[in-house]
């Protein structure tokens, strides 16, 4: 069943302009026959504006441009297209442009549009100058997105009627919106869905400084008292991403009130994220057990993807898609023709010693894992 999600540009905006709580929020009006005791922080720790949003520099400069070039103009956003890793901010960013232009938001995603049928009420319901975010865009059956191509080239959509030949078309008209699709891998879009975005922009992962300031906001919405140290501690040990900051905060929040006084300093900073097994390089148990089965099983490699996910009982595609990314980012593990190997790095990171023998094969781009199957 679709997940059919509306926010209209009334959510955004305060119940009372005289209440210092409601202005501080937006979003988070405060319903009727409730006291005006402290909100709940926890709820809502995106930005609400581009002004708060930290990181993507270049990208949210951009963005920001084109909203102003809709609004002179008095046009619709053009179709817009945010790719990159998970938890970059590609939610954060599609929800803050409706604030923005003041206009009609709707939230669905790419697996929950099984048939035409799902997109209908999406496009029907689009109002002028509205946005339509698609979040897993490319996870879209070909029928949704062959459907979708009018909507958003001619704004319209061909509706059939019937079977055989008293089968009939009504062309219904739809008013001018902005899709905003959002995915993690571009690369398994259509080409034809591709190029109906006019803008496309690809999210990079944060400086440990945008972590840190990230962190710090989201420690004082929390109502937590943080030191400097420990916000910068946080951030060190999530690798770059933002929904890992606030997780990594949510925890030791848990932490510091469940075993201190609530204050998260640099000391319980370390012993909330050594309890979860989290190390200064943001590697998790699950990662260091990846490299000590491929040291001790392996020796080091090379080693096929299929033959370790076999030796830790754990889906290949677990490993290719939640723990070796991060691994290859750090350079910690390489991707040869023969499979997996461990860098020096990787080595020394868990205390061991590298053995003196012949250099490994040189790293390659390709896919291996059918070479890796005979491992």
């Amino acid at each position: 069943m679709a997940r059919e999600t509306t926010i209209r540009q009334d959510d955004f905006s305060a119940e009372d302009p005289d209440d210092e709580t409601a202005q501080s929020f937006p979003g988070s009006a405060i319903p009727d026959g409730v006291g005006v005791d402290p909100p709940e922080f926890d709820d809502e720790l995106r930005p609400a504006c581009l002004e708060d949003v930290v990181g993507q520099t270049d990208v949210v400069e951009r963005i920001r441009i084109l909203l102003e070039a809709a609004r002179k103009r008095g046009e619709p956003l053009g179709h817009l297209l945010l790719d990159g890793p998970p938890g970059l901010g590609k939610t954060t960013l599609a929800m803050v442009i409706p604030r923005e232009l003041g206009t009609d938001f709707q939230i669905t995603a790419g697996p929950s549009l099984s048939a035409p049928k799902d997109l209908l009420p999406y496009l029907t319901n689009a109002s002028a100058g509205s946005v339509l975010f698609i979040d897993e865009i490319h996870r879209m059956p070909p029928a949704v997105e062959e459907f979708i191509y009018p909507a958003m080239e001619d704004f319209r959509v061909d509706i059939t009627l019937g079977d055989g030949l008293n089968a009939r078309t009504i062309n219904m008209k739809l008013q001018q919106f902005t899709v905003i699709g959002a995915t993690t891998r571009s690369g398994m879009l259509t080409a034809p869905l591709r190029d109906r975005f006019v803008s496309r922009e690809h999210l990079s992962f944060y400086t440990l400084e945008e972590l840190t300031t990230i962190v710090r906001r989201n420690a004082a919405r929390l109502r937590t008292e943080t030191t400097e140290e420990a916000a910068r501690q946080i951030a060190l040990r999530s690798r770059g991403t933002p929904r890992k900051a606030n997780n990594w905060l949510r925890w030791t929040r848990d932490y510091a009130d469940a075993r201190v006084n609530g204050k998260i300093t640099l000391e319980v900073a370390n012993q909330a994220l050594q309890m979860k097994g989290v190390d200064h390089r943001g590697l998790e148990e699950l990662d260091r057990q990846y490299i000590e089965t491929i040291i001790t099983v392996f020796s080091g490699g090379p080693a096929g993807v299929q033959a370790i996910a076999h030796t830790m009982n754990i889906p290949s595609d677990t490993l290719e898609d939640e723990i070796e990314p991060y691994l290859l980012r750090e350079g910690l593990i390489q991707r040869t023709p023969r499979g997996r190997v461990i860098t020096a790095a990787a080595w020394g990171h868990v205390g061991r010693t590298p053995p003196q023998d012949s250099p490994p094969d040189p790293p390659d781009s390709s896919n291996d894992d059918d070479q890796g199957k005979l491992f």
